[in-house]
């Protein structure tokens, strides 16, 4: 895996993903954290965008995603986005995603939040 990477942290978007039917009707907030690895030397010497990863198109995809089809699982909105950036992206070794839920109730007591987050390498 490269050490270079791409960090794009903290996109806010509005899911309507969960188990709990509350979660399908109202939705909820998830927060997004992606790193993206791969050789960012050839951008930098050639300040060519075409040799990177445009952070927008990222950003789309994750937002396309999280406010897209409602599943059960975070881990599967998690793998959903990590799958479509290696697909889109062939310089991009592997990802890193972190998908969070804020103020997650669990029998009566709010938690500051859950979260999941998995590394897929090509």
């Amino acid at each position: 895996m490269d050490d270079d990477r791409i960090l794009l942290e903290g996109m806010v978007f509005h899911g309507y993903h969960g188990t709990l039917d509350a979660e399908r009707e109202l939705g909820q907030r998830f927060v997004v954290d992606l790193a993206l690895y791969l050789d960012l030397g050839p951008a930098g010497r050639s300040d060519d965008l075409a040799l990177t990863v445009d952070y927008g198109e990222a950003h789309r995809r994750a937002r396309e995603i999280v406010e897209g089809e409602p599943v059960d699982l975070t881990e599967t909105v998690a793998e959903r986005i990590a799958a479509a950036l290696l697909a889109d992206h062939p310089t991009v070794g592997a990802v890193r995603v972190k998908v969070a839920k804020p103020q997650v109730r669990l029998r009566g007591t709010v938690l500051a939040g859950s979260a999941v987050e998995i590394l897929r390498r090509r």
